[in-house]
């Protein structure tokens, strides 16, 4: 079975959505931005609007912002369904190409569609997370499952949870996500990770809809092992999702960012680095005689200053130091080091 969650290593998802407008080579065109990202996986939707939407069905608000007011959300969808066909050349190009293929499936027709098309991994979508059938019939393939948690309470996405592992599949991981377009910062309540992360046992990430690339650069630091977020060719293309995406410039910008924290992240042992161990010696200080003095005389606190560098005895056995007699002659701003002492 797949593993994607390295513990060093934030699997980085960009959400290509339906942003591809129903045509193959926009479609294309974001596989190619999110290799040059160097993102771990391109994503899809997979659906068939007959069986997403009723044909009056409402937009959402941000969708009326962003399409036309007077198209219904089933016609605004039917616009963007991607053929088996599609999906084919998609998977093909992502291969030939050396990212991840994925796609979130809608329905269970669409579930069936990307088993033939043998996809590795399912990401399901926050507005499936009570949709409990459908979480059963995607866990039955015994496939790595990422699923968003959008407009969920706790009750509901221990019972997403619950659904899945009774399948036997427990390779799950859960997205904190706020499912506006886009979020405010005020929203987004990171901490909601570490209370999933309690509750479930589980590897935990975070979908992202809020402007920019500080909140998922952010949730890497608290311990995300996945981030997906939005991205587009043009924030300024008719659709209903490209004004809440990052742009090609951004994605990479993002991507970047939570390969540096990563790497800053680290170890937990509080310790020197090697470089810092070379700063020691010029950095941190010593214990400085600040006047002549010879063989057999006491050292007394006045007698001693503390500076730069830190390859004479060190300050914090400054008390030990006084009294002591010397059993060699120092110079006037000279270190102090235990040789000075020696036989004492």
């Amino acid at each position: 079975m797949l593993d994607i969650l390295d513990e060093n290593k934030t699997f980085i998802i960009a959400e290509a959505g339906v942003n591809h407008n129903g045509s193959l080579e926009i479609a294309k065109k974001l596989i190619d931005a999110a290799v040059n990202a160097e993102a771990d996986a391109v994503k899809f939707q997979t659906f068939s609007t007959d069986r997403l939407v009723t044909k009056n069905a409402p937009k959402a608000n941000y969708q009326n912002e962003t399409t036309d007011k007077n198209e219904s959300q089933y016609d605004m969808l039917k616009k963007l369904e991607l053929t088996y066909e599609e999906h084919k050349i998609l998977k093909n190009y992502c291969q030939e190409n050396d990212i991840l293929f994925m796609s979130t499936p809608f329905d269970f027709e669409s579930v069936d569609l990307l088993e033939k098309l043998g996809v590795e991994i399912y990401k399901v979508g926050s507005s499936d997370t009570n949709n409990l059938p459908l979480l059963k019939y995607i866990a039955e393939k015994q496939k790595p499952i990422i699923l968003s948690t959008g407009m969920s309470t706790l009750t509901e996405v221990s019972d997403a949870v619950d659904t899945i592992l009774s399948t036997g599949n427990n390779n799950l991981s859960l997205l904190h996500c706020v499912s506006n377009y886009p979020a405010q910062y005020k929203n987004v309540n990171l901490n909601v990770m570490n209370t999933m992360k309690k509750a479930f046992s589980l590897k935990v990430g975070y979908s992202d809809h809020t402007p920019g690339i500080e909140v998922p650069i952010a949730a890497v630091a608290k311990g995300a092992k996945v981030i997906e977020k939005h991205f587009t060719l043009d924030k300024d293309m008719e659709g209903p999702d490209h004004k809440a995406s990052l742009n090609p410039k951004e994605l990479k910008e993002m991507v970047k960012a939570i390969r540096n924290v990563e790497v800053a992240l680290g170890s937990s042992t509080k310790k020197p680095t090697p470089n810092e161990k070379e700063n020691l010696k010029t950095v941190r200080k010593s214990l400085v005689i600040n006047k002549n003095k010879e063989i057999g005389e006491k050292i007394f606190s006045e007698d001693i200053e503390i500076k730069r560098p830190g390859t004479g005895i060190a300050p914090k056995h400054k008390d030990i130091i006084i009294g002591m007699k010397l059993t060699k002659s120092v110079k006037e701003d000279q270190l102090l080091t235990w040789e000075a002492f020696k036989g004492e």
